[in-house]
């Protein structure tokens, strides 16, 4: 598996396609159109993805750019910003993906675009909605993933235990065992 999902949202995986965005090298999970269509099928979006052109991965860069833009603004209590909902509501008012019943239960098929529509729909509606305020970004410095904290009391810290907590941990616990050495 290429890509990561531990915000328990497609929208906010997919923020998390460009990691450590405060790196001088921030590191490029999209960097060509088969890694689209890579995330969509990995993210269990889709069963098979139809195959995505140039054109595709630009238009996701730029909804994904939106929606961490508005994901931000939300972070910080600021206005939204008027470009991000613009791009945001567009791509949202685009024909969604097709349901359909299979022998193994259900899946989603369509374009990339539709898949994109898909992603800018769930956005909407966390930016948009209560969710909004369970909005968190990861405690770790090095990471810029943001989730929802859905945990019981709201004191999530990191974007998943499996990374980025257990480094903090693992960092946390080497400190003091050097500071209990000195």
């Amino acid at each position: 598996m290429i890509h990561a999902f531990p915000c328990g949202t497609l929208a906010l995986d997919f923020v998390g396609t460009l990691r450590a965005r405060r790196n001088d090298e921030p590191t490029e999970k999209l960097a060509v159109p088969t890694d689209l269509d890579a995330w969509f099928i990995e993210s269990g979006l889709v069963p098979r993805a139809e195959a995505s052109v140039a054109a595709d991965l630009d238009a996701a860069v730029e909804v994904r750019e939106a929606i961490y833009a508005l994901v931000w603004a939300r972070l910080h209590g600021q206005d939204l910003p008027a470009d991000a909902v613009s791009t945001l509501n567009a791509v949202a008012a685009e024909p969604p993906l097709a349901a359909a019943l299979t022998p193994d239960g259900w899946a989603r098929s369509g374009t990339p675009r539709q898949a994109l529509s898909h992603l800018a729909r769930e956005a909407v509606e966390i930016v948009g909605g209560e969710e909004a305020a369970l909005l968190r970004e990861c405690s770790r410095p090095e990471c810029t993933q943001v989730y929802l904290d859905t945990s019981r009391g709201h004191r999530r810290e990191w974007c998943s235990m499996a990374t980025c907590g257990s480094r903090m941990k693992a960092k946390a616990y080497r400190e003091r065992r050097k500071a209990d050495a000195s």
